[in-house]
This record gives C-alpha cells, structure tokens and sequence, in this order.
C-alpha cells in the first residue's frame, strides 16, 4: 500500500505539527491494517521508524491503555475505541438512526449498512449484519473505494470539481485499490472511471444506486441517501442493504427491498428533522495531569506530546461536535499552544477539519484509528488478558462465565489456568450447574425470582454433601449474593473445590457474566478467599467492565 508520511524533513508536514503524534498516528493505523495484531519488528518496517522509536510509541500507547504488549507482538486493545467513539458520538448519526437500521435489517433478514463520505471512499457507521454461514465481514470503520460500492455514487452527486479530480488522481495513483485494506485488490476490476461517472449521473436522476458485484463476486447492495434536513437537504449518511446473488441478484434487491429501504429511510429522515439537538455532553477531565504524571513515572519511555495530541481527539463528543482551540483547551486541560499544536498536526492527518466559526470537529478518519479490528470483538476476547493477568496475581485459576438460554446452566467463555501440580481443571465450553457454582449465583442473582429455573416443589441435586439443595434456601442465597455483590462457593460443586465470583455489567449496568477463582480448599480458607482474592476479582471485573463499555458504545459485543 501507499507509504505513510512520518518524516520530519517532508516538506508536506506544517511545521508546527508535532512529530511523534504523526509517528504514533502511523504506527495505530499500520495496527488497523494489520487486523489490530503486529510484531514491533512488522511495525518497524511498515512505518519506516527506527525500532527505538517504535518501542517508546508503543510503551506510551500501552500505558493509555490502547495496545498491549503481548510478547513480541503489540495488539490493539479495546480501549483505543474511544477515539473513534468520540467521532461517532459527536456525529449523533448513529444514535439516532440505529434503531430504524437494526429494524430493516429483521424485517428483511439481510444486512443493513449506514455510511458516511470519506474524501472519495465511504465509510461505515453502523452495520446490522445477519449471522450466516455466509456473511458480510465488513465492519464498523471500514473505508471502501467509492466507486465498487453503492454509496459512492449517491455521494458523488454532492462531489465539486476539486472532488472529482482528487478521485482521478487517486484512481490513477493506486488502480489496484491497494489503498483500501478492507476490500480484495483487483487488477481489472469493473468499475472504470467512466462507469462511476456515469453511476453518479443516474444516482442524482433516480436517487438511489446499485452495487452489482463490485467489491467481489457474488455481493450486491442497493442504497438510498438520508437528507438532513436541519442541513438543506445535503446528504448525511446513506443506508444500505446488502445481500449475496444467491439470495437476491441487484435486480431482485431493486424490484423487491427498494421500496422497503425507502421507507425506512424516510423514517430515518422524521427522526433527524424531529429530534433537538442534544446539550453538550460532559468532556474528559484531568487528561493533562494523567500525561504528566505519567511522564513523571515512566521518564523517556512516556511519549507525552503523543499522548497529550491523542487526547485531543476525545475532547469531541456528544453535542460537542464542533470546538473552538478555547474549548478543546478547556475540556483536556492542555495548554493553548499544545491544543493549537495537536489540532494542527490533526488536520494535516485528515483527522480534524474547520467547521466554521474559528471551529474545528472531527472527519470519519478517526475511526481508522483502530476501531474497524475491535469492533467485532467478543467479551472472551476482551477479558482474556484480564484473566491472564488476574491468575498471575492470585495464583489460582480464572475463568468467564455466561447463562445458557436455559439458565440451567453456566457456560465458560474465557479461562485462563495456572500451573500447578494440582490445578482446577475446566476448559472453554465446559458447562455445570448454576445451582451449584458461584459463577453460576452471581449471574442468578441479577435475574427477577421469576426468571430464575427455580422450582419450589422440586429439591434440587445434590453434587456434593454441602450442596444446597432447598429452592427456597438458595433463593436466600441469591438474595444476599444481589447484596453484597459476590458469591463464594464452599465445596458444594465438588470435594475440595473452593470458589469466589463477581459480576461483569455492561455500559447498562446489566450483568452480562462472571468472573471467578477457583483453587483447592485446602490452599486458602474462606476468610482469606474474601481478603486476598475477593478485592482482586472486583479490581479485574472493573478494568473489563471499563473496555467493555468503550467496546460497546457503538458496536455490538458478543458475549456468549
């Protein structure tokens, strides 16, 4: 693909603009591309930085929480999503018309797409995708090239002159498509630069276009733009439905979903006209004094400027969308000169642009910054290191549990074990009883009495001689566990098996799973289960709890 500017003498880059935030920009994107997963080594020659500078880039992201170091690879951690948050968030499309976009997507059992402009590409906002055998593997923050979608040429209606010779330069420099991670590079691929122009001509004239098989064989998509009409009827995103040729051909999608898509678009079009602009949400706070702490703390290692730069980007947010230098300076506590500095090098990335008024707000760049790896990432794939983590310090084995549908049973989603002689051995996908096991309590507990398989007529099994087996005896249990927060488990599963759980909420406050350890009976009373690993099991239930709600905001995490 196209090199990344990072030189300092490039002659491109404003020379106010901050070099290590443009360096740590192109090392979060070369992540991005790499499907969120790269040796430091991979990220030294895909930058082109020296591997000092891309080991202090990658210990300043680390400590911002937004990659981990794993070994020789760096991965991207769910944290960085708040960057691409603060766009969508301050962007409100999302918010507003989910809803009407996940409804489409069940009413017709296909996907269900919401895009917005990107210079001359499109990228998504919102995907309502059906799971399939055969799927869509698009994501959230995924650019295409305009010209292989449908979209492309609905925004293309709204391109100038200027717009439309960057397009031909771009076409002319990168005919592959190499450019485009997200989508197959073709060589010799339909859609031709008059094909598009012609493509865009019709979309003004019918006002919705068709993707016949443009990105691969066999994906067809037809879409129809959302006019804002708070904002002269400019189009403000474009929604799509997608299928594949065996379920629908472009014709099929025209004749049959079109009128369906309409509709809901027009509905789309009611919400953006009814619904108020939303008051400023509250901005992050403290971001100055946690850079300088922290470079306090780690020395050299600490990349500040970087830190400080990235931090800007959350200063944007809901019914913040548009800032003045004066606000941004306010809501992160920086300097002026260094919000001044940060904005600059933003806009010279593409990250930020001016909206008027001495205003500056964020483009759909932002959401190259990590969040198209991350956004289909799964609660066990958040909590696996959190759980590797928690073992180490406590010396006993971890694991994530959720309900079956039954709520008869718990299921393990993640597990991380320790190596002893003796050791609790339970692998991914084991299930056991919920009666029995403090997984099991903590994820009853949240439930309604009247949602919990609880039978009073009926005892339930014993496993073990403590097992409690009265329906009315564990409701009781359960009532206190609601209480107090925990559940500890005394050998009532198995003979020797001691157990303590905590619950995992999302951005909700639901309880979504459980986190326990589990060791022998013999290696830690119950009081010392309660002083040395209870605190330790809450302290890891809130660091996932924390990247599961940045994770969530805007994207669907799977839990089970």
């Amino acid at each position: 693909m196209p090199a990344m500017t990072t030189l300092d003498d490039d002659p491109a880059v404003p020379a106010e603009a901050v070099t290590p935030l443009i360096r740590g920009v192109a090392v979060l994107r070369r992540l991005t591309e790499a499907d969120g997963t790269l040796s430091a080594s991979g990220l030294e020659r895909g930058t082109g930085l020296a591997r000092s500078t891309v080991d202090r880039i990658t210990s300043t992201l680390a400590r911002m929480g937004y990659v981990r170091l794993d070994g020789r690879d760096i991965a991207l951690a769910p944290r960085v999503m708040e960057l691409g948050n603060a766009y969508l968030s301050a962007l409100a499309l999302p918010d507003l018309l989910s809803s009407p976009a996940d409804a489409l997507a069940d009413e017709l059992d296909e996907s269900v797409s919401l895009a917005v402009p990107d210079r001359d590409g499109i990228r998504f906002i919102h995907q309502a995708t059906r799971r399939r055998a055969m799927s869509l593997s698009f994501r959230i923050g995924d650019l295409l090239p305009a010209e292989r979608t449908a979209p492309g040429p609905l925004f293309a209606t709204q391109w100038s002159a200027a717009e439309w010779r960057a397009w031909r330069e771009r076409r002319a420099a990168d005919p592959d498509d190499r450019g485009f991670p997200a989508v197959p590079w073709q060589v010799h691929h339909p859609a031709s630069g008059e094909d598009f122009e012609r493509r865009a001509a019709r979309a003004r004239e019918d006002g919705w276009a068709l993707d016949d098989q443009l990105i691969e064989p066999g994906l067809v998509a037809v879409s129809v733009p959302v006019r804002d009409p708070r904002a002269g009827g400019r189009i403000a995103c474009v929604a799509s439905v997608v299928s594949h040729t065996s379920r629908h051909t472009a014709t099929d999608l025209r004749d049959t979903l079109l009128p369906r898509l309409r509709t809901a678009v027009a509905e789309m079009e009611r919400v953006l006209r009814d619904t108020p602009q939303p008051p400023p949400g509250r901005a992050p706070a403290g971001l100055a004094t946690w850079t300088g702490g922290s470079k306090q703390e780690l020395g050299r290692e600490f990349v500040e400027s970087l830190a400080r730069g990235l931090t800007v980007l959350t200063a944007f947010g809901e019914g913040r969308a548009d800032l003045t230098l004066t606000d941004v300076a306010n809501a992160t506590g920086l300097a002026r000169a260094t919000a001044r500095r940060a904005l600059i090098t933003h806009e010279h990335l593409g990250l930020v642009r001016p909206s008027g008024n001495r205003s500056f707000a964020l483009t759909p760049r932002v959401l190259s910054l990590g969040f198209p790896p991350l956004s289909r990432t799964t609660l066990a794939q958040i909590a696996t290191p959190h759980l590797a983590e928690l073992a180490d310090r406590v010396h006993e084995s971890a694991s994530l549990a959720v309900l079956t549908p039954s709520a008869e049973e718990i299921q393990y989603v993640a597990r991380a074990a320790t190596s002893r002689v003796m050791s609790v051995n339970i692998s991914v996908g084991t299930r056991l009883p919920v009666y029995a096991t403090s997984l099991g309590r903590v994820l009853l507990a949240d439930r309604p009495a009247a949602a919990r398989p609880l039978d009073p007529a009926r005892p339930l099994r014993p496993l073990t001689p403590r097992t409690i087996t009265d329906p009315a005896a564990l409701t009781a249990v359960l009532e206190e566990t609601r209480t107090r927060g925990y559940a500890l488990v005394d050998e009532e599963l198995e003979a020797g098996l001691r157990s303590v759980a905590v619950p995992v909420r999302d951005r909700t406050g639901r309880v979504v799973a459980a986190l326990n350890v589990a060791m022998h009976a013999a290696r830690r009373s119950v009081e010392e289960c309660e002083r040395e690993v209870l605190p330790e099991l809450v302290e890891t239930a809130g660091r996932l709890e924390g990247e599961l709600r940045v994770a969530g905001r805007f994207a669907r995490v799977l839990v089970g």
